[in-house]
């Protein structure tokens, strides 16, 4: 699966995943303390995206995003930074969302592999000044030393392209030692949905090692016959604040009423980690 953020920018998984970080980034500004927000796989930080695009293309979800009449007060935040162009419409990633969060004390970490997305991404970051570091290097890697250097509160979104066979291995490896490093840091990873065999085993490498609270949710646009198919996306939020349940729900049951087939949905499960107890498996039942 080729998930290079470019090829799907403004599609329904950027929409709840978006949806997500936003509330997140919002509920954590609550705290004066300074926050840390970590990228691990950044992109290029901004899409042009093309009228074509919008009317046939996956970012038709952006389309109905800023025309819907019934649009969830949850997709308010990104509906304000998308900026509509001349022939088409920018949309933020992940690292110009969190930069536009950013406080005074606030610091965004933003790691990408590829040089030309590395270049794009400085551009766009320039505005925010040092607040905002963009680092060619594996995210992966980066993560654990950023989190120990860090002395305040730590969001951080995995998001990677699932393009290599070890990329759920790593993600889970880089949660477990993101935690040994820092317990209460809040941590969002975002995973295609395309069986349930592959999103359940992420699931269950997450329940045997990690002892935080955990929030795994499943939005189906159509049940999983098809593997070779975008299903639909998961999140799954590692110490979650307050209030990304309920806005998890509201975006997903928005986003597979309006996008999805029959089948489509949304699960939301409390994951059995070690420090909740309770029968291991139960992530199997998204």
């Amino acid at each position: 699966m080729n998930y290079r953020h470019a090829f799907h920018a403004g599609n329904f998984a950027d929409l709840f995943k978006h949806a997500a970080l936003l509330r997140a980034l919002d509920a954590m500004a609550g705290d004066p303390g300074p926050l840390l927000v970590v990228d691990t796989h950044a992109g290029a930080g901004r899409y042009r995206l093309t009228r074509e695009q919008l009317d046939r293309g996956e970012a038709s979800a952006v389309r109905l995003l800023l025309a819907a009449p019934d649009l969830p007060g949850v997709f308010e935040p990104l509906k304000r930074a998308v900026t509509p162009q001349l022939g088409g419409v920018l949309y933020p990633g992940s690292p110009l969302l969190a930069a536009m969060r950013l406080r005074r004390d606030d610091r965004l970490l933003a790691c990408e592999l590829r040089a030309d997305d590395g270049a794009e991404l400085a551009a766009v970051l320039k505005p925010y000044g040092p607040r905002a570091e963009v680092r060619l290097a594996d995210g992966y890697e980066a993560l654990a030393s950023a989190l120990r250097s860090w002395r305040g509160r730590a969001l951080v979104l995995i998001d990677p392209p699932f393009e290599r066979g070890d990329d759920y291995h790593r993600t889970a490896q880089a949660v477990f030692d993101a935690l040994r490093v820092r317990p209460e840091a809040t941590i969002l990873i975002w995973t295609p949905f395309k069986d349930l065999e592959t999103f359940d085993a992420l699931l269950r490498g997450l329940e045997a090692r990690i002892t935080a609270p955990a929030l795994a949710a499943l939005l189906r646009l159509r049940p999983p016959f098809d593997p070779l198919r975008l299903n639909g996306c998961g999140l799954i939020a590692v110490n979650a604040p307050a209030g990304l349940e309920a806005a998890l729900g509201e975006a997903g049951g928005w986003i597979a009423a309006a996008l999805g087939e029959l089948g489509g949905g949304i699960r939301l499960v409390h994951l059995a980690t070690a420090k909740r107890g309770g029968a291991k498996g139960r992530a199997s039942a998204l």
